[in-house]
């Protein structure tokens, strides 16, 4: 009997020792749970005051409204752009109508057999009418042709195509409009393109008494 109660005297303390461990087991884990949960104050989020939120409401309103605004102006330029420049395209298009019209005179004039013929003048005058009344119809449509002859190449509105020796314009004077360029209103709608003069080359003296002294050689 004795040795009976010493075992369940023994096995008694040993649960109570148990019991006791667990329960510091889990107070270490809920203390730990507790330091990991627990924020650095340095790292804690600080609270605005009202006055900030006040002055960042203000500033998100003012963005807010500067981007209003900037999309407003984009529409307003791009309903003026619409409205303005709407025929571009058209107008370009449009234009190979008097290219065509150059054309075809240039072909008629250079055939021999309809030349210095009265059906060939009349037609080429019927040419002519028809070009005027659609640089006519383009005029009023603020498309305008670019006076080019005779005035300093502009890259603005002019483009070189060729070089002519020519000493009685300055150089880089046009002298030749090979297309005629137009503008609509103040925007470009195609350049000229054009032949400007340069200085006449002079041959070296020296050279050319060399190459004549070189024939006279050979024809010896």
């Amino acid at each position: 009997m004795e040795k009976e109660e010493i075992q369940n005297n023994t096995s008694a303390d040993q649960n109570e020792d148990t019991v006791k461990e667990n329960e510091k087991s889990e107070e270490n884990l809920a203390e730990e749970n507790k330091q990991e949960t627990k924020q650095d104050p340095k790292e804690e989020a600080k609270e605005p005051t009202p006055e900030e939120k006040i002055a960042e409401l203000e500033d998100k309103v003012a963005r807010t409204f500067a981007e209003m605004e900037n999309q407003r102006r984009r529409f307003e330029k791009e309903k003026e752009d619409a409205f303005e420049y709407g025929g571009y395209s058209f107008a370009k298009e449009a234009l190979n109508l008097i290219d065509n019209l150059d054309r075809s005179k240039h072909v008629l004039e250079s055939d021999d057999k309809l030349k210095e013929t009265e059906a060939l003048k009349k037609t080429l005058e019927h040419l002519d009418i028809i070009k005027k009344d659609l640089i006519s119809i383009f005029e009023k449509n603020n498309i305008k042709p670019i006076d080019s002859l005779n005035k300093k190449l502009d890259p603005n509105f002019h483009q070189a195509m060729m070089e002519i020796e020519d000493d009685t314009k300055e150089p880089g004077t046009i002298i030749q409009e090979i297309q005629k360029g137009f503008t609509i209103k103040d925007r470009l709608l195609r350049p000229s393109l054009v032949g400007v003069s340069k200085k006449v080359t002079i041959k070296d003296e020296k050279t050319e008494e060399n190459q004549e002294n070189q024939e006279n050689q050979e024809n010896k």
